[in-house]
């Protein structure tokens, strides 16, 4: 399923709430989704991106016609969001939550909670020894939040930007460690840190992104992501929708253009 991205957005344009709407119509055609559970994943307010208007027109295309529609928040190992921090968060009041959007249950992630946690396989020594060009050479456990096991997909929505872990940010980054278990976040971020900030931060194929999508493919629900890329006036420029190592590839492309200025010479200190 979307095994290419749809796209909209431009380096040099701002995308409108229509061409939003546009998107979303035809990636999540009525139809396909009648009866369907159906989980979004949200970043928390650590993250800078329209979320609210992702949500609000995902609700307008599908929510009348799926069995249910919940939001599950990537935390990562930040702390619970309460219920009005997480209507902030889709850009609704309490209020608007208990009538217009009542169908909408909301959860926390809880990466330090095990019962709360179904582990879905490893990534063996072999498999991380070559993801790492050598660096480690050990099981990780993979584990994710079991909610995601409830419903008949998930869709990830969420910015990319450049990322001082794993390069680029979003794609599967809001499965692992977003709403991953403490082996695999673990790793992600000792990993990050022996090939160091200056060797990541704005490259796309880094070994942690090649963990994280290793991870994300060892979780067998249907998956799919719409991609954010956010102006610094914090518009929106970009937008895409597909698999998630799909709308990722094309929306880093897009955040290389918005998000990187190149300098003549090197900085002594930043």
């Amino acid at each position: 399923m979307h095994n290419t991205a749809l796209q909209i957005g431009s380096a040099s344009g701002k995308v409108t709430d229509a061409q939003v709407a546009q998107l979303v119509a035809q990636a999540l055609p009525a139809a396909d989704y009648r009866g369907k559970k159906i989980l979004l994943i949200v970043p928390d307010h650590t993250r800078t991106a329209p979320i609210g208007l992702l949500f609000k027109t995902i609700v307008a295309q599908i929510g009348t016609v799926t069995k249910e529609l919940d939001v599950l928040t990537a935390l990562g190992t930040h702390p619970p969001m309460s219920e009005e921090a997480i209507c902030q968060r889709l850009e609704i009041s309490l209020e608007q939550h208990r009538t217009e959007f009542k169908k909408v249950r909301f959860f926390n992630h809880e990466w330090d909670n095990p019962a709360a946690l179904q582990e879905i396989g490893s990534l063996t020594s072999k498999d991380v020894s070559e993801l790492t060009d050598g660096l480690f050479s050990m099981d990780v456990p993979v584990e994710i939040n079991q909610l995601v096991f409830n419903y008949d997909q998930v869709i990830i929505v969420g910015p990319v930007f450049p990322h001082e872990v794993v390069g680029f940010s979003g794609g599967n980054k809001y499965l692992f460690p977003g709403v991953g278990g403490p082996k695999i976040l673990n790793f992600f971020h000792w990993l990050g840190a022996v090939v160091t900030n200056p060797m990541i931060i704005g490259n796309k194929w880094t070994p942690v992104r090649k963990v994280v999508d290793r991870a994300g493919a060892l979780v067998k629900v249907s998956k799919a992501c719409f991609c954010l890329v956010v102006a610094p006036d914090k518009s929106l420029v970009g937008l895409t929708f597909g698999a998630p190592e799909n709308a990722w590839d094309a929306a880093s492309e897009l955040s290389r253009q918005v998000h990187i200025i190149y300098k003549d010479r090197p900085f002594h200190t930043v």
